[in-house]
């Protein structure tokens, strides 16, 4: 059956937004499948830039049905006012996106318990977005969170709902030394998005699995990557959802026997935005030029990312974890400048070698990258729309395969949606 997953294989930011709109104009169905507003997918369509939070990226493809899945959670404020600037924008959503029943809401109150737990945590704080998603999928894993299928339902019972959830989540603001919300205020800012909210909630399951019946292109976005994963990646600095295949099967509600590729994202060199370990950072000159080459700040926050070289032992490991069946790469030509280009292919950590990524923080902050140098190639390599690899740059990419195990079948030049080689 024809789905394919899109999973971010480093520390999210891999550039999966130009990826998954390259892919979508092929696609049918564009479905989201984990996190919240925290993710930021930036698209650039004949030179115009749309960032995306929550809508998937295939919304900007007239034909394509995009969907917000069951594993996300949803801040229906948010949702309201990005649907909105879409439309603002001349991008027809009628009939094109659908919010599943079974995803979770992001109240107000998640989103200043994020704030205020990030602040009393102090120098040990995550680097959370401040969106709520910690908090939204505590009460989901919990069994006390409100479902996008609760919302459905008569104005008076809304308000209702609502203002007994504020309350009640008021005791724990007031516990974490955090101001209450107005009861009135927020009903009344909920109540405003329900009316572009509602009629979008469906079962999005009964949708996925009519167009598998009908042999229709179904395309899984996830957001963040799969070192964030809340299982395999470095916890506990990591996402609160899977964003790995797992995550997919489950949030999207498609079964593994539809899975026909995946395509695993990586950018030509490291970053990563919050606090954790990153054993490939650059924090000297060089990481300064791959964060201003690259524009590496972050699309949700404006955060600068920390910027480092390739990292082998953990792309090994993450095209292992999910099967990847092919590699998109992007961002090469931010290399375009550099003159020695480093990559990691193991580390060491006193006497022990990884070719694998150690399964505890404590184990992977003793790790010290073995580096490889190569050539650089001095050039650009789009240039005036004319894209070509220069010998030194096909070395790169085929000793990142080598590294990693897995052909890499596209690669991106730069933010426009055309600026994609494509290989055999």
């Amino acid at each position: 059956m024809p789905v394919t997953l899109v999973v971010g294989c480093q520390w999210g930011d891999e550039g999966k937004a130009k990826i998954i709109d390259y892919l979508a104009r092929g696609a049918d169905y564009v479905v989201r499948f984990q996190g919240g507003a925290n993710a930021g997918h930036t698209v650039v369509a004949d030179g115009e830039r749309f960032a995306f939070h929550l809508v998937p990226s295939g919304i900007l493809y007239p034909h394509v049905v995009c969907i917000l899945g069951g594993g996300m959670v949803i801040d229906p404020i948010a949702l309201a006012e990005e649907i909105e600037t879409i439309v603002e924008r001349g991008i027809d959503v009628d009939r094109r996106v659908f919010v599943s029943e079974q995803a979770h809401v992001v109240f107000p109150y998640h989103v200043e318990m994020d704030r205020g737990s990030e602040t009393r945590l102090g120098a040990s704080a995550i680097g959370s977005t401040g969106k709520g998603i910690t908090p939204a999928y505590v009460d989901k894993v919990g069994r006390r969170g409100v479902r996008m299928g609760d919302l459905v339902r008569p104005r008076a019972e809304l308000v209702e709902l609502f203002s007994e959830k504020i309350r009640e989540n008021n005791k724990h603001l007031r516990r974490l030394g955090v101001r209450p919300l107005s009861v009135k205020k927020t009903v009344e800012t909920l109540l405003g998005a329900m009316k572009t909210i509602q009629p979008l909630i469906t079962d999005t399951r009964i949708i996925v699995w009519s167009g598998l019946e009908d042999r229709k292109k179904i395309l899984c976005e996830g957001a963040q990557g799969a070192l964030l994963d809340v299982d395999h990646g470095t916890y506990p600095y990591v996402t609160s959802s899977s964003a790995t295949v797992g995550g997919a099967v489950a949030g999207a509600g498609v079964p593994p026997s539809s899975i026909e590729s995946v395509i695993g994202i990586f950018k030509a060199y490291c970053t990563r935005v919050g606090n954790g370990p990153f054993p490939t950072e650059e924090r000297g000159k060089l990481g300064e030029k791959l964060r201003e080459v690259g524009g590496e700040y972050g699309t949700t926050t404006g955060r600068p990312r920390r910027c480092g070289w390739f990292d082998g032992v953990a792309g090994r490991t993450v095209v292992k974890l999910n099967g990847i069946t092919e590699i998109a790469l992007t961002k090469l030509d931010v290399l375009d400048s550099f003159e020695r280009i480093k990559v990691c292919g193991a580390y060491r950590c006193g006497s022990r070698r990884y070719q694998y990524f150690p399964t505890t923080v404590r184990a992977l902050e003793r790790c010290k990258p073995e580096y490889e140098t190569l050539d650089g190639w001095n050039e650009k390599v789009n240039s005036d729309g004319r894209m070509e690899l220069p010998p030194t740059a096909v070395a790169y990419v085929t000793h990142l395969e080598e590294l990693v195990g897995c052909k890499i079948r596209l690669i991106s030049l730069g933010p426009d949606r055309r600026a994609v080689i494509e290989r055999a």
